[in-house]
């Protein structure tokens, strides 16, 4: 099973980049390390169920089994022991990786209300992109009917890129629809 994106990457996007770069070696140009997903269930420290949902949801997303993430200190206005479980992430790598960010990119971002693109100012000044959505209910996996609750998730796309220039182009080359 070849990824229809890593085909792109390697056809298409490394040799443009290396041009418009200049780069002597195809090592130099920027590429996709991992994309982490990440879901935070604030609700959990009174209900218990509602991780088990989020995983689910996280894994049908994903195609990978998230880790539970724990609340790391106490927080007593929050009712939050150090310990308890408060989310859920999912850390893809190789084809998991470029098969979501293909599935992101071409089904779930085109399914929010209103898109007009993703904002350019999201990256972090060392190449590497966050944006966060409101619904888990974008994915065409997930059936409306069987969710608890809609929760929102965080997507952080990490690249070798060293500035935000080379990872805006990676990322805008790879299909990411950016606003203008």
């Amino acid at each position: 099973m070849t990824v229809r994106l890593r085909e792109k990457y390697q056809k298409e996007v490394v040799p443009a980049l290396m041009e418009e770069f200049k780069f002597k070696s195809i090592m130099q140009v920027p590429r996709l390390v991992k994309i982490v997903v990440n879901v935070g269930v604030g609700e959990a420290v009174q209900n218990a169920k509602a991780i088990e949902a989020a995983v689910n949801d996280l894994a049908t997303i994903t195609g990978q089994k998230p880790v539970v993430t724990r609340a790391k200190k106490s927080v007593a206005s929050f009712k939050l022991r150090a310990g308890m479980p408060i989310g859920a992430m999912v850390t893809l790598r190789g084809d998991r990786m470029y098969d979501f960010l293909d599935r992101l990119c071409s089904l779930a971002l085109p399914r929010i209300r209103d898109f007009r693109g993703v904002s350019r100012s999201s990256f972090d000044g060392r190449g590497n992109y966050s944006l966060g959505l409101r619904e888990q209910i974008v994915f065409p996996d997930i059936d409306y009917d069987k969710i608890d609750k809609i929760r929102g998730l965080e997507v952080a796309i990490v690249t070798s890129a060293p500035n935000d220039e080379q990872a805006y182009s990676l990322l805008k080359r790879l299909g990411m629809p950016f606003r203008d």
